[in-house]
């Protein structure tokens, strides 16, 4: 499976994923990411995911996958017992967005998060012409039927880190054209040209 066929967030987590690794993929989709790192790096991959399309497509794919809901099943997950945890383009459909952050980094040695960055200044720049919640490509709902509920950006999500005393051991943003680069010194920067935020996290 080639990785260009992943959404960009996704080749970066992948890129993060160590091989032989466990994995356990939280709102998994219909399992790209699994799929790829389970040919690529030979990654042991479980998923959750809350639709029943989804789990589906995942078990039609050879994925193992069960049917879950982030926001009340993992407490029932042991503290470390996977090497990664992913949470990718979900946080901001959660009802309880900091609890689950918070099990993330207990449940595996390293969690990796990525968010779609309300803050880009195309986001901006739409609500200061229009004065109406923008409806993009990487935010393509209308306001009244959105699966998206807590909108962060990537400043809002480090400081939720810091807040948590969580450790950010790798902060990378991608840019509309698919370039990435740390955030690091340049979380402005990052906050006003990143399309997508991707960390790795650990407690």
């Amino acid at each position: 499976m080639n990785n260009t066929l992943l959404r960009p967030d996704l080749c970066v987590i992948a890129d993060m994923i160590e091989q032989n690794s466990s994995l356990l993929d939280v709102g998994c989709g219909e399992g790209d990411l699994l799929a790829y790192l389970q040919q690529e790096k030979k990654v042991l991959g479980r998923g959750i995911e809350l639709s029943q399309s989804g789990v589906n497509r995942c078990i039609a794919r050879g994925l193992s996958v069960i049917q879950g809901d982030a926001d009340v099943d993992l407490p029932y997950y042991l503290d470390k017992s996977y090497d990664y945890v992913v949470l990718s383009h979900t946080l901001q459909t959660l009802r309880n967005p900091k609890e689950v952050l918070e099990h993330l980094v207990r449940i595996g040695k390293h969690a990796i998060v990525s968010v779609p960055n309300f803050g880009h200044w195309k986001n901006r720049m739409y609500l200061a012409v229009k004065g109406r919640m923008p409806v993009t490509r990487t935010l393509s709902y209308q306001w009244y039927d959105t699966p998206n509920i807590h909108f962060c950006t990537i400043t809002d999500f480090i400081n939720l880190c810091q807040d948590l005393d969580l450790s950010v051991e790798k902060s990378i943003y991608i840019t509309e054209s698919g370039a990435s680069s740390n955030v690091n010194n340049h979380t402005r920067f990052a906050n006003l040209f990143g399309q997508n935020g991707i960390f790795m996290i650990r407690d």
